[in-house]
């Protein structure tokens, strides 16, 4: 008999353990995903035209909180845990109540999910969201791209909007952002790729999207996996490199799938070194020395730079970061803060009393954030409420942390000036190696 399954999800990896494993398994019914982490992405159904034969109806998508009624309800055997960034103490926490309810909780791994690609894999993952991926992935591509080579980006899934629409997503231009409709958060994400000028990909169905990459037009000579949260790579990779955090240490042993990137690691990276205790950024070095023996170990900074210190210097500044590292994240400081201490700003004002709407519903949800304003932007009332709740504050200036320019978003009527962070490798082994070793292993010169 076939096995009723529910996926516990975020609009992310549950789609695409759908896709890899269970789409078009006889042996399974999936009844139902579930939906966490990200505002007013239940309610929704992952459409018949992706679903495949299996699913003519599509599947609904409900609100994580029904899960022990949807089980009895449904009478669902198994439930596959599928989103990422969560402490283990949630995971378990889940798995008790998918276990009180009668069902099994299961976790799919590498083997059953990694999709091969016919071109060399790059992935770079992290242990927490907020570590410096992006940038990593960025100063990845300007290697090879300097080598003369073709670098493809996929990103890990954001899709919020229309699934069928978004099945396969190609971005090229900054003009690609507003065709796909993409919310703040894709492009915090797209953004600094394009402006560099190399294409990214991302969207629902990975596997397909994967083989567009491959014969893109353009030309691809390699797949660079800019992986998401926490998550280990939807691809097998040739080469996966794992970005550590020191402002969040020991995290990287305490949260999943983060542990799970890290024993994967073949590099990894300790990022922030620059703005990091020395205590912290040894307790990390001895947690990869202890999971990731045979990974090799990049020491990096993260320079800050923006484009008007005067704005900052002696003013009493709101600053706005990068929304998901805050929330799910849980980070207390991100680059604008990093930027507003040393560029002298005179406080940094808490925007709490001031914020409307959807922002104030993040506070609640998320009540440790602090004085920090998150940048959500996940549909067109909470773009709104972000720009409501900025020019609300009683503050005499704007410090921008987020990787895109928000004025191209939303109408500040403050002076604000925006902050800059790329990757800076101290020393040796780098990156740089790492990658002249990996394109002559895979003769791509």
């Amino acid at each position: 008999m076939k096995k009723n399954v529910i996926i516990i999800g975020a609009a992310g990896r549950d789609f695409h353990n759908f896709n890899t494993y269970f789409r078009g398994n006889e042996d399974y019914n999936v009844v139902a995903f579930t939906a966490a982490q990200i505002p007013d992405i239940d309610g929704r159904k992952y459409p018949a035209e992706l679903a495949g034969d299996l699913y003519p109806d599509g599947i609904p998508i409900y609100e994580e909180a029904r899960l022990p009624e949807l089980i009895k309800d449904l009478k669902v055997d198994d439930c596959v845990f599928a989103y990422s960034d969560v402490p283990y103490e949630r995971v378990m926490g889940v798995s008790a109540i998918v276990n009180a309810a009668g069902a099994n909780f299961i976790l799919l791994g590498p083997k059953d999910t990694m999709v091969e690609s016919t071109k060399p894999v790059i992935a770079v993952g992290a242990v927490r969201t907020g570590c410096g991926k992006s940038q990593t992935s960025r100063k990845v591509i300007e290697y090879l791209m300097a080598k003369g080579l073709k670098v493809v980006a996929i990103r890990h899934p954001m899709p919020y909007g229309d699934l069928v629409a978004q099945k396969v997503q190609r971005f090229a231009t900054i003009d690609d952002l507003a065709k796909h409709k993409c919310t703040i958060e894709e492009m915090e994400e797209y953004e600094p790729h394009v402006v560099r000028g190399n294409v990214i990909y991302a969207g629902v169905d990975y596997e397909a999207i994967l083989r567009a990459a491959e014969q893109d037009p353009d030309g691809c000579d390699v797949i660079l996996w800019d992986g998401g949260n926490n998550d280990f790579p939807f691809y097998k990779p040739d080469l996966n490199i794992t970005v550590v955090d020191p402002h969040r240490p020991g995290h990287e042993l305490k949260y999943y799938p983060g542990e799970v990137t890290l024993r994967l690691a073949d590099v990894a990276i300790i990022n922030k070194m620059d703005s990091a205790a020395p205590e912290a950024i040894q307790t990390v070095r001895e947690n990869i020395a202890k999971v990731a023996p045979h990974a090799i170990v990049v020491d990096a900074a993260s320079p800050i730079k923006v484009d008007d210190p005067d704005v900052i210097k002696g003013k009493r500044v709101l600053v706005v970061e990068d929304g998901p590292t805050l929330t799910h994240g849980e980070m207390k400081i991100g680059a604008g803060t990093v930027a507003a201490q040393k560029f002298g700003a005179a406080e940094l004002v808490d925007p709490r009393p001031f914020v409307v709407g959807k922002l104030a519903e993040t506070f609640k949800i998320y009540p440790n954030i602090g004085t920090l304003l998150p940048a959500m932007g996940y549909s067109e009332q909470q773009l709104k409420d972000l720009e409501t709740s900025i020019n609300n504050t009683d503050c005499d200036a704007v410090v921008i942390g987020t990787p895109i320019d928000l004025n191209r978003i939303v109408k500040i009527n403050k002076p604000n000036t925006r902050v800059y962070y790329d990757l800076q490798e101290i020393g040796y082994p780098d990156l740089e190696g790492v990658l002249n070793d990996f394109v002559k292993e895979h003769k791509l010169a």
